[in-house]
């Protein structure tokens, strides 16, 4: 791989840079992984909600945990960067509390981060104070009358512009404020998650239904902390969520897995490539975001899995595993809504497997994926379109061919990170050479993914 202009390991990069990948004869390698962005996010808030002094490890280290460390600062916590490697970075924290968090003196910038913009604004909701979310204009993009709803309807005050559908988002906070027992209409961790973070500062017993189970990082990571999180499962298959108002959240130490997410574009790379062979460090295996690995299991991909403690889980802290990833024979499969919100993340690069495997592949129900950093639906179908895959869209539906013959050619990342790397990944087996548009992009998740590309690929 080469590169021209300035590094491309920067977020937000200019559009004049252009990442260059060749075809490669093998993948071989070990590789660690940044720490589980999901993971990282929540480790911080909660961190700001305990009274006393908080340790996470191996968080990751990309542009959007930045932006929550920063915002967790801004609220009152004292957070202390102890090293980095680059991708990783150990963090302590400090805070008075959730009552002794105070009001910032000016905006909360958000940065390019939907997660911490909906997840803070849960906690705000139910802090007296008033403040102000902004972000990037990718962000300002992203939906927020989902949040607005059920915290309004928990006495919180919340606007935003084109009528309460954009950021920037003012939230003015109460306490404390009214449990509530509501169904999500659309299948969203993070909207789960903000209405059982405001759950936490109400007057009785917040209940959260799902149609279908989202990852469950913020149920597990409230247990580990003290905070009883009840689940109840219906006959028509709803889950719900329980929380009990007035309940501290304790200080612990954390030690962050490798981000699942990241490891799918290896998996993805090792399965289609026909002389592979990748082994990828501490990855997380939570059974509600191991959805790529069965899914890519499911289509034949050769992955074994090397559990660090092959014990019971519990539903406190997170699984972890070493993978390994051998040259595969796959087969398309057809994914539905719940497959799709099982893996909502990985949905891009799973694309880019459906290419390789023999047969068609259909993913139903994707329309999520338009209110991400980009209109993803569109951004993979183009950029796999350019490599020569056969790919058609019908509304948020996905139909993708197998056995393409890809071809190097220019692609846009759209400053969208998961598809700087999908189309990465897709240069390793096109034929020639691919270029990828603004890849700075990747270090949102990701710092040191082209290093790891060229690493595995010598």
């Amino acid at each position: 791989m080469t590169r021209t202009g300035d590094s491309i390991e920067r977020a937000g990069a200019p559009t004049r840079e252009v990442a260059r990948v060749r075809e490669a004869a093998r993948l071989r390698g070990e590789l660690r992984l940044p720490g589980d962005k999901s993971i990282s996010h929540r480790a911080l808030m909660f961190a700001a909600l305990a009274a006393g002094e908080s340790r996470i490890d191996g968080a990751g280290d990309g542009a959007d945990v930045q932006t929550t460390a920063r915002i967790v600062a801004a609220l009152g916590a004292t957070v202390e960067r102890l090293g980095t490697d680059g991708r990783n970075v150990s963090y302590r924290v400090v805070s008075p509390g959730a009552d002794g968090l105070t009001e910032p003196d000016g905006i909360l910038d958000c940065g390019n981060s939907g997660t911490s913009l909906r997840l803070i604004s849960g906690i705000l909701a139910g802090l007296p104070m008033t403040t102000i979310l902004d972000g990037d204009a990718s962000l300002r993009r992203r939906p927020v009358a989902r949040i607005i709803e059920p915290l309004r309807s928990m006495g919180a005050v919340l606007h935003a512009r084109r009528n309460d559908t954009l950021p920037p988002l003012t939230v003015v906070g109460r306490t404390p404020l009214r449990a509530i027992d509501i169904a999500t209409p659309v299948p969203s961790a993070q909207v789960k998650s903000a209405i059982l973070l405001a759950g936490l500062r109400a007057d009785g017993r917040t209940t959260v239904r799902e149609a279908i189970a989202t990852r469950d990082h913020t149920e597990r990571m409230l247990r580990a902390r003290g905070v009883a999180v009840e689940r109840g499962d219906s006959a028509d298959g709803r889950v719900a969520w329980t929380v009990q108002g007035g309940v501290a959240v304790g200080a612990v130490q954390e030690q962050v897995p490798g981000d699942v997410s990241a490891a799918a574009f290896w998996l993805v790379a090792g399965a289609i490539h026909p002389d592979a062979e990748l082994t990828l460090h501490d990855v997380g295996v939570n059974p509600t975001r191991r959805a790529m690995i069965d899914i890519l299991s499911s289509m034949g991909a050769r992955i074994e899995e090397r559990p660090h403690h092959p014990t019971a889980d519990d539903g406190v802290g997170e699984p972890i595993a070493d993978l390994v990833v051998r040259s595969s024979d796959l087969r398309g499969i057809d994914l539905g809504p719940a497959d799709v919100a099982a893996a909502i993340d990985e949905i891009p690069i799973l694309c880019l497997a459906a290419c390789a495997a023999d047969g068609s592949t259909t993913i139903r129900g994707a329309g999520e994926l338009r209110h991400k950093e980009s209109d993803r639906i569109a951004g993979i179908a183009a950029g796999l379109r350019a490599l020569g895959a056969r790919v058609e869209t019908d509304g948020d539906d996905l139909r993708i061919d197998g056995r393409a013959s890809l071809r190097g050619a220019p692609t846009d990342s759209l400053d969208d990170h998961r598809l700087a790397m999908t189309f990465a990944v897709a240069g390793l087996v096109a034929a020639g050479e691919t270029t990828i548009a603004r890849p700075g992009s990747a270090a949102i998740s990701y710092p040191g993914f082209f290093d790891d590309l060229e690493r595995v690929r010598a």
